[in-house]
């Protein structure tokens, strides 16, 4: 009998590929008679286009082709996640820093650079708008042209993309009760998800169709979109995602690949497209917010109402962070008892790079302006800051939000384990503190996976899957569950994704959705196995059915126990085959739900940290880095341990350092990696411990939740709230840079 795996370690499928170098990224492919593009671009935000000259370029020996938009159908098609607002190259105008004006398509990458630098474009700079008070300001420039809203759009002649009102009970109301009032407004900065594998893509025509490698977390998604634009049938579009090496959300939706796919039917051959780093930057980011919180309590820290005013900036195209805005807002009260709630939520255009998911979604922007507003809070009434976060809690089974899932955790385990691990109390020397803050995201609200797994004659076994491993260990955990509930040992099992034509449908992997929804999916399509496996036994062994169990690898008759293996063999016998079963797991959407659809599940981390600050300059060491989350069930817990961790770090990078900086123009003066910090070894905490609460109360197979996004949620409030302990000041624009907390410190405010 096999022995079980879920729930344990086990090494990654596919790990010692990844860090030997054998495997092959999308930037590694080679195809046959490959060429290579570049894209060119302004170094200028916003601008009118007066004339492109191509001629220089195109006598370049080895160009094939210099695009433009007039080479594109006209209209120029438009495309995006959420409203086809984003052109395939500039039209008219370019309307951020980095936006492409047109695609160089030659023999070899040097030549193709070459090319673009020989491109001569007639430009009128234009006045450009990068922050949310530039945008939002009487008479600000339109980011959009007005026509490109959609019908009937009142919000079409101002910076305003959307807006959205969110909450319940009477806040004016609550506001007359409340024995203390904090008002605050804090600011969260622009960030790049830096995946450390570069955007690339190789298209390619197919027959009447077309051919797509490329770095994409959603491989459907952007079948569907690249459908769209070039009018075929599903069917005709095939799209390929190797294992991103990296995507934080980054990678889940398409930028350049509809003008890669136009040159490689334009010039008949394999197309690549490989961006820089700096190319990246301008290619993807997370929102910046602005976030008012007015909170009220009464004189025993008990949550009267919160009043949240919030403002992302979502850039030059919607892409997908509208959805950031409603889903980063829905939640921002936390996951706390609070009786009254008013939430204005607002997505902001701005001549910046187009916004797009991020890990956390929205949540560390809001989480990061609540938990230092609640700190506020328990230090005025003199109440201890776990204290009030304990009294407040929601509890497993309670309704926190009018409507939505009720609390899926008990979620004070987590609260109490990471304050005992950080020692919370304890005495400190000067110039040190600590902080504690809870983060809660909602995972998916909608989603469908479907999952088949092949058991063939010699009792090995194929998983056929949707989900993108971009480094989160997806494959070993499906691997894992195959594993148990056939009794297959893992080297025997072969996961197979990232081909449409070959594996079954998986909306996209995003959400920490994964391990639930697909893990449901690969259960499912095991059981499906199980049953067939039964029935065949029956006649087999001339039992009837009813008195036979097969589970765990084994079918278990009246008299003895055989192996799954054993009876696919002989049912299979000389002639060979295979028993095919097929698994779905599905959340529509909730009628009538403000964002379309309720959790199902919650992602919920405690974070706390102790910090020194140096008084001469400012300058933060974490001492310690506690992070605690509800997992429900860790299948493989070393897994689990490398996200907690990793998103912890992320977190801190956000915290610490991470920003875009731009100019008067409109410009990212902090490209790529030498200018843009992020943490290295020496800003690592001292000490780093991640802990998980399993109860297995989760959704998913065995009662796991999703955890790739948990412990990102509450680092910034937690940073910060240790800051303000050590100095006495509460910063409220991150990041918490040596200069702005030395200039914090000086200036005591």
């Amino acid at each position: 009998m096999n022995a079980k795996v879920v729930g344990a370690s086990v090494a990654r499928v596919g790990g010692e590929a990844r860090v030997t170098g054998a495997q092959e990224y999308t930037a590694d492919l080679k195809l046959f008679d490959m060429t290579h593009a570049k894209l060119v671009t302004l170094d200028i935000a916003r601008a009118r286009l007066i004339s492109i000259d191509k001629t220089a370029a195109e006598a370049l020996p080895g160009v094939l082709t210099v695009m433009t938009a007039e080479d594109l159908p006209q209209p120029v098609p438009r495309f995006g996640p959420h409203v086809d607002d984003r052109p395939v190259l500039a039209v008219g105008q370019v309307n951020y820093h980095g936006e492409p004006v047109a695609i160089v398509v030659a023999e070899t990458p040097e030549v193709a650079e070459e090319a673009v630098r020989r491109v001569k474009v007639e430009y009128e700079e234009l006045p450009a708008v990068v922050t949310v008070d530039a945008a939002l300001a009487p008479g600000a420039i339109l980011v959009q042209d007005p026509s490109l809203r959609r019908a009937g759009d009142p919000l079409a002649d101002t910076n305003k993309f959307s807006e959205y009102h969110f909450g319940w009970g009477n806040v004016e109301a609550a506001a007359s009760e409340a024995d203390l009032i904090v008002e605050n407004t804090y600011e969260y900065p622009m960030v790049t998800q830096f995946a450390i594998e570069p955007h690339a893509c190789v298209a390619a025509p197919d027959g009447d169709g077309l051919v797509m490698w490329t770095t994409i977390q959603h491989p459907y998604q952007l079948q569907r979109i690249l459908a769209k634009i070039f009018k075929l049938p599903l069917a005709k579009v095939r799209v390929y995602s190797p294992d991103p090496g990296g995507g934080f959300g980054g990678k889940q939706w398409p930028h350049v690949q509809p003008a890669v796919a136009f040159a490689a039917l334009r010039t008949g051959r394999p197309v690549r497209l490989v961006l820089t780093l700096e190319e990246s930057f301008q290619a993807v980011r997370r929102t910046s917010a602005k976030v008012r919180y007015r909170t009220g309590f009464r004189s025993d820290g008990t949550l009267l109402f919160e009043d949240v005013d919030s403002s992302f900036l979502v850039g030059a195209y919607a892409d997908i962070a509208d959805r950031v805005v409603t889903k980063g807002n829905w939640l921002a009260a936390g996951p706390y008892r609070v009786p009254t709630v008013r939430i204005i939520a607002r997505g902001v255009l701005s001549n910046t790079p187009a916004a797009t998911a991020m890990r956390g979604f929205g949540i560390p922007e809001t989480a990061w302006a609540r938990e230092m507003n609640l700190d506020e809070g328990a230090l005025a009434l003199g109440i201890d800051r776990v204290e009030i976060r304990l009294r407040n809690l929601a509890r497993y089974g309670e309704e926190f939000v009018p409507g939505e899932t009720p609390a899926d955790g008990r979620w004070e385990q987590t609260v109490r384990r990471a304050a005992e691990l950080i020692d919370w109390g304890e005495p400190l020397p000067a110039g040190r503190g600590r902080g504690l803050a809870v983060g809660c995201k909602s995972g998916p609200t909608t989603g469908i996976s479907y999952a088949t797994v092949r058991l063939l004659a010699d009792g090995s076994a194929i998983l056929l899957c949707g989900v993108s491993d971009m480094g989160q260990g997806a494959r070993t955990v499906f691997a894992q569950i195959v594993s148990d509930e056939l009794g297959v040992p893992m080297e025997r099992i072969e996961v197979v994704s990232g081909d449409t034509a070959v594996v079954p449908f998986t909306q996209q992997t995003s959400a920490s959705r994964s391990t639930v929804l697909f893990g449901n999916a690969t259960l499912g399509a095991c059981r499906d196995i199980q049953a067939q496996l039964r029935t065949v036994a029956a006649t087999l062994y001339g039992v009837d059915e009813s008195q036979i169990a097969a589970e765990g690898g084994v079918v278990r008759l009246p008299d003895r126990e055989v192996s799954f293996a054993e009876v696919a063999k002989a049912a299979l016998s000389s002639l060979g085959g295979e028993f095919i079963g097929n698994g779905m797991d599905r959340k529509d959407a909730t009628p009538g739900h403000p964002i379309k659809g309720s959790a199902y599940f919650f992602e919920l981390n405690c974070t706390a940290i102790e910090v020194a600050v140096d008084p001469g300059t400012g300058e933060l060491t974490i001492l310690r880095h506690v992070s605690v989350s509800d997992t429900g069930k860790s299948l493989n817990p070393m897994q689990v341990r490398g996200q907690d961790d990793g998103g912890a770090i992320m977190g801190l990078g956000h915290a610490m350092m991470e920003h875009y900086i731009f100019d008067e123009h409109g410009r990212v003066r902090n490209l790529g990696a030498i200018d843009y910090r992020i943490p290295t070894s020496k800003d690592l905490p001292l000490e780093l411990i991640t802990e998980q609460i399993e109860n297995g109360d989760g959704p998913g197979p065995y009662g796991a939740k999703g955890v790739s996004e948990g412990t990102i949620l509450c680092v910034a409030p937690a940073l910060g709230a240790a800051v303000r302990d050590a100095i006495g000041v509460a910063i409220r624009d991150l990041p918490l840079t040596p200069e702005r907390v030395w200039r914090a410190m000086r200036d005591g405010k």
